[in-house]
C-alpha cells in the first residue's frame, strides 16, 4: 500500500504542531467534528439505561458515534461494572476497585433489549483482574440470558485479554457468543506506553484460540498514537495470521489532557487504504475511517462473517 508522502507524517499541521499535544488535542480536522444527536429516540435509551442500572461503553468511552447508534435505538452494554482494574493510557474508564459482580445484571440487560427490539446485541466489559475467571462465567451468564429471551437475536462479546486466567477461554466457549471480539488496540512498540499491563503477543494468542475453535473473530486498533504505516500492516498480518476475520480501524481520540497525546489526525484517504489492504490480506470485513469504533454497526459486520464462516464449512 502506498500512501501520499505529505501525509506520512501527517495531514493538516506543521510538524510544530504535530509534536505539540495541546495544539493537536483542541485543533480537531473537519472530519472528526461530531454532529451531536439528542432527539427523543436518544433520550428515550439514556432513561432506560438509567432506569435498568446498566452501562454502556457509549458513555463510558466518550465514544463518538454514542449519538448516532442510539438515535437507532441501540447501545453497547458494558458488563461486569464501570470500573476497570487496568489504567490504560489511553482509555476514558475509571479505574479503580470494582464493586462484586452484579448477579442480576443479565436479567436487567435482557429486559432493555427486549425493550429495544434489538436484533444483534454487543457486550463489553471492563478488566476484571481481580476475579478468578477474568468475568468469563459472567459473560455466559449473559449470553445465556440472551439466548433464552431473543434466539433471533446475534451476539458480539468484546471480551478483555483474560491475561494469567487461560481457563477463561474454556468457560467462553462453553456458550460462545456469534462473534467473539478482542482488541489488539495498538503495535507492539507501544504497548508500553498505551497498555503498560497487558501483552501484545497474548492478546494475539487469545484470539487464535478462539479461530481455532471455530469461532468468528474480530479485532480493532486505534491509529493516530505515534505508530508507522509499516507497523499497521504488520499488525494487520499478524492479526491474520492469528485467524482473526473482522477488523475496525479507527483514529484515537484523547479523552483528556491527563491521558496520551495525539500523535497526528489520520486522514480520511489514508483509512481507506488501510482498508484496502486489509482485503488484501483476507479478512472478509474491514471498516476503516476516523470514527469507527469496535462495536459500530457490529451487526453488518458480524452477518458477514458468519455468512463467509457457513460457506466454507459447506465445502
Amino acid at each position: 500500500m502506498e500512501l501520499p508522502a505529505s501525509r506520512e507524517t501527517g495531514y493538516s499541521f506543521s510538524s510544530s504542531q504535530v509534536n505539540n499535544a495541546e495544539e493537536a488535542y483542541f485543533r480537531k480536522p473537519d472530519w472528526l467534528k461530531i454532529r451531536l444527536h439528542t432527539n427523543k429516540a436518544h433520550r428515550d435509551v439514556l432513561e432506560l439505561l438509567r432506569e435498568k442500572r446498566l452501562h454502556t461503553v457509549c458513555r463510558s468511552a466518550h465514544c463518538p458515534n454514542a449519538g448516532e447508534c442510539w438515535s437507532r435505538g441501540t447501545a453497547t452494554f458494558m458488563i461486569l461494572g464501570d470500573i476497570c482494574t487496568r489504567n490504560c493510557c489511553f482509555c476514558a474508564v475509571a479505574t479503580g476497585s470494582p464493586a462484586p459482580v452484579d448477579e442480576d445484571e443479565p436479567r436487567r440487560l435482557v429486559e432493555a433489549a427486549q425493550i429495544l427490539q434489538l436484533k444483534w446485541v454487543v457486550l463489553t466489559s471492563v478488566d476484571r483482574d481481580d476475579l478468578p475467571d477474568g468475568g468469563a462465567g459472567h459473560f455466559v451468564n449473559v449470553i445465556h440470558a440472551l439466548r433464552e429471551a431473543l434466539p433471533d437475536a446475534g451476539v458480539e462479546a468484546l471480551v478483555p485479554d483474560f491475561l494469567r486466567k487461560p481457563h477463561a477461554i474454556d468457560i467462553l466457549s462453553a456458550e460462545p457468543p456469534d462473534v467473539l471480539n478482542h482488541n489488539i488496540e495498538t503495535v507492539p512498540r507501544l504497548y508500553p506506553a498505551a497498555r503498560p499491563q497487558a501483552d501484545y503477543w497474548h492478546s494475539l494468542w487469545v484470539i487464535s484460540r478462539f479461530a481455532e475453535r471455530g469461532l468468528a473473530t474480530k479485532s480493532g486498533l486505534m491509529v493516530g498514537l505515534g505508530e508507522t504505516i509499516e507497523e499497521v500492516q504488520a499488525t494487520f498480518r499478524d492479526l491474520r495470521e492469528a485467524g482473526c476475520r473482522s477488523l475496525t480501524v479507527g483514529q484515537y481520540l484523547r479523552p483528556s489532557r491527563e491521558h496520551l497525546p495525539v500523535a497526528r489526525y489520520v486522514h480520511p484517504d489514508e483509512f481507506a487504504a488501510l482498508a484496502d489492504y486489509g482485503y488484501s490480506l483476507g479478512f472478509d470485513h474491514v471498516a476503516s475511517g476516523p470514527l469507527v469504533r469496535s462495536s459500530y454497526r457490529a451487526e453488518e459486520a458480524g452477518e458477514l462473517v458468519m455468512r463467509h464462516l457457513s460457506s466454507q464449512a459447506e465445502v
